[in-house]
Order: C-alpha cells, then sequence, then structure tokens
C-alpha cells in the first residue's frame, strides 16, 4: 500500500494580526519572487502550491507558509488506484500548447526547504538580528575596544612625554583608523537590527540628525522585530546562554554607572556644603575683627587727647 500524498492549498485567508501587505512581502521573500506575482494568490480562489507531498514535507511546508503570515491549509490528494485492465496503449497526439493565462498562479518551484532561522553575519548589512543579540554584539565590541584604547592611551602618554612629534602623528592616525572601524562596525550591528523591526537600514543616519539622534539608538534597542520572515529574510536564530549573559552584562554595566552617578553628585554636594560653610565663617571671622578694631578706637583716641592736653614741664622749674 502506498504512502498516503498531501497539497497545500490556499484561499487567501491571512493569520489573526498580519497585514495584508506584510503578508505579500514575506510571501515574495520566500519564493524569491516579485509582489506584483504574489499578488495573484490573493483573488479569493483556493490554490494549490504544492502537490505530492508526504505528511512530514506538507508540515515543513505548512510551518514555512505559517511564518509569512497566510492560513494556508493540508488536504489530502486523491489516492489513484491502478489495475492491469485499465492500461491502453498510448496514441500520440499533438495538441496545441495552451497559451499562459495572465491570471494563472506564479509558478516557483518551492522544492528546496525554506530555512526556519537566518544565518548570523556580523559583519554584513545582510541578515536580522534581535533586541538581546543586538546589545550582546555591542558589549563584546565594546570590550573587545576598550583594552585596545587603553594601550593607545598610555602608547600615548609616553610620547607625550618623550616630546616625539612623528609618534605622536603616528599614535593620532591609529587612533582615528581605530574609531573608523568601530563606527562602521556599529553600523554593521544597527543596520540588522533595523532590519529585524522590518525597516530600512538608511534609517541608521538618522543617528546623526540632531536632537533625533540622541534618542533614535534607544529606539532601535526597544522595538520588536518581526515574528515571521519579512523581506530581509527569516528571522534570526533563538538566543543562545551566551547572547543572555552578554546583555546583562550592560544591566551591571549601567547600574555601576548609575551608582557611580549618585556617588559624584552626593561628593559634590559635599564640597559645595562644606566650601559654603568656610565661607560664612571666615565673613563672620572678619566681621568679629571689624567690630574689635572700632571698639577699641575711642580708647586710643582718649589718651592721644589726654597726654596732648597735659602741660609742658619747664626744665627750669624742676
Amino acid at each position: 500500500m502506498s504512502e498516503n500524498r498531501y497539497k497545500i492549498v490556499f484561499d487567501g485567508t491571512l493569520l489573526p494580526g498580519v497585514d495584508i501587505t506584510t503578508a505579500k512581502h514575506n510571501l515574495a521573500a520566500l519564493y524569491k519572487s516579485e509582489v506584483a506575482a504574489i499578488e495573484r494568490l490573493f483573488n479569493g480562489q483556493p490554490v494549490t502550491l504544492k502537490r505530492e507531498l508526504s505528511q512530514a514535507e506538507a508540515q515543513a511546508y505548512l510551518q514555512a507558509l505559517k511564518n509569512t503570515g497566510i492560513d494556508a491549509r493540508i488536504e489530502p490528494e486523491p489516492s489513484i488506484e491502478m489495475h492491469l485492465s485499465d492500461i491502453h496503449p498510448h496514441t500520440p497526439v499533438d495538441t496545441p500548447a495552451e497559451p499562459e493565462s495572465p491570471y494563472a498562479p506564479p509558478r516557483a518551484s518551492v522544492g528546496e526547504r525554506v530555512p526556519e532561522f537566518a544565518d548570523l553575519k556580523p559583519f554584513s548589512v545582510d541578515g536580522r538580528i534581535g533586541r538581546l543579540r543586538f546589545l550582546a554584539w555591542t558589549m563584546v565590541l565594546s570590550l573587545v575596544t576598550l583594552p585596545i584604547v587603553g594601550v593607545f592611551a598610555l602608547i600615548g602618554l609616553g610620547l607625550v612625554s618623550g616630546d616625539s612629534t612623528a609618534g605622536l602623528i603616528i599614535g593620532g592616525i591609529f587612533a582615528f583608523f581605530l574609531f573608523l572601524a568601530f563606527v562602521i562596525v556599529s553600523a554593521l550591528f544597527s543596520v540588522q537590527r533595523l532590519h529585524d523591526i522590518g525597516w530600512s537600514g538608511w534609517l541608521w543616519l538618522l543617528n546623526f540628525v540632531p536632537f533625533v539622534g540622541s534618542f533614535f539608538p534607544l529606539v532601535i534597542m526597544v522595538m520588536p522585530g518581526n515574528a515571521g520572515a519579512n523581506r530581509y529574510g527569516p528571522p534570526p536564530p533563538p538566543n543562545s546562554t551566551a547572547v543572555k549573559v552578554l546583555c546583562s552584562l550592560w544591566i551591571v554595566f549601567i547600574g555601576l554607572v548609575f551608582v557611580g552617578a549618585m556617588l559624584g553628585g552626593i561628593s559634590a554636594i559635599q564640597q559645595e556644603y562644606e566650601s559654603s560653610l568656610e565661607s560664612s565663617y571666615e565673613s563672620s571671622s572678619g566681621i568679629t575683627d571689624e567690630i574689635d578694631v572700632e571698639t577699641q578706637s575711642p580708647a586710643n583716641s582718649t589718651d592721644d587727647a589726654a597726654e596732648e592736653a597735659q602741660p609742658p614741664v619747664d626744665s627750669a622749674q624742676e
């Protein structure tokens, strides 16, 4: 007895909460076709997307199609039993080929298995990464860059102390290229994060727009990505343990920065308070000294007047 075969049927129905434009773009990316060709599938008529599938193959294709947002279904193929009595000699007949109908569904082959998740490409503008992986990759970039910056800083201090002009120029060139590499890699991470949201990677240039660039990185970190495939490819793979650990380091880093800012603010307030106390003490001491001087001045003037009032003593009388 032969194995039952199945087919995938679609009649234009979408999954709840899925926009038809998004579904068309996702399906076009899945079939590697144009959106104009995909629109023919949304005419409300049942269309068979794939035939002669086993149950496992049908389930795999159905899951791939549901990731695009369409509500396809599996239907069994009618079984055909052949008997020797039904076999008749075939006489070839030349029949004209039927013209291609402009309303026929696209015939793109879906025989190759569609990947469930996209491949990770850290140094590429293609692909997608989620929020946690974006933070994890950024943390790795920072951890790699900080030691290099520290080494260059020590070398620069040594060159400054040695008054080496050529060394300073070389150090400045290395620092420039290091900064340029950091910006480029950060831009690649941001572009893939924008692709995961479904936005164009060119929006990364908004970081250079005044006022907008101050909060746009926060938008990239907060906005959730598309659950299924979009025009930039399948969704990224699930987050690994390493990604979660690296992402949690940002929480520790932000906590340390917050505590440091609090301690710095408290120290500044304490120094300001002590300086105000010293200034008030000095001002009060100055006022006390002035009062003492004014109090002693009349007595001195009285003594001087008494000395002047005494008559001179004649030496002859003595």
